[in-house]
């Protein structure tokens, strides 16, 4: 038999958190159950569960940055260049560094 569980919650916190839930690869409910499940076999909370800001540069391999590397150079070659400072500024907005 199963039980049935209702929480009523902010319009926006249901939205945010099924969309946290759907990036991560699951939906609100299987993450609840998956959060009871590992509660009471902790005796407690059981663990922290972060989304991971996407970083594009983190997952290329160096073949992939050298063809970028080159693709940027045939682009600069063609006047199509920004300063360097803007775009670690833009890198610093976007990613928090």
């Amino acid at each position: 038999m199963a039980s049935t569980i209702q929480v009523r919650v902010d319009d926006e916190l249901k939205r945010m958190s099924d969309q946290l839930f759907k990036d991560l690869g699951t939906d609100t409910t299987s993450a609840i159950r998956m959060f009871l499940t590992q509660a009471v076999a902790n005796n407690g909370f059981p663990f922290e569960i972060k989304r991971v800001e996407h970083n594009p540069y983190a997952v290329m391999s160096e073949e992939m940055m050298l063809e970028k590397l080159e693709k940027s150079r045939v682009s600069a070659s063609k006047g199509n260049y920004r300063s360097a400072d803007a775009v670690i500024a833009d890198m610093r907005e976007k990613y928090g560094i």
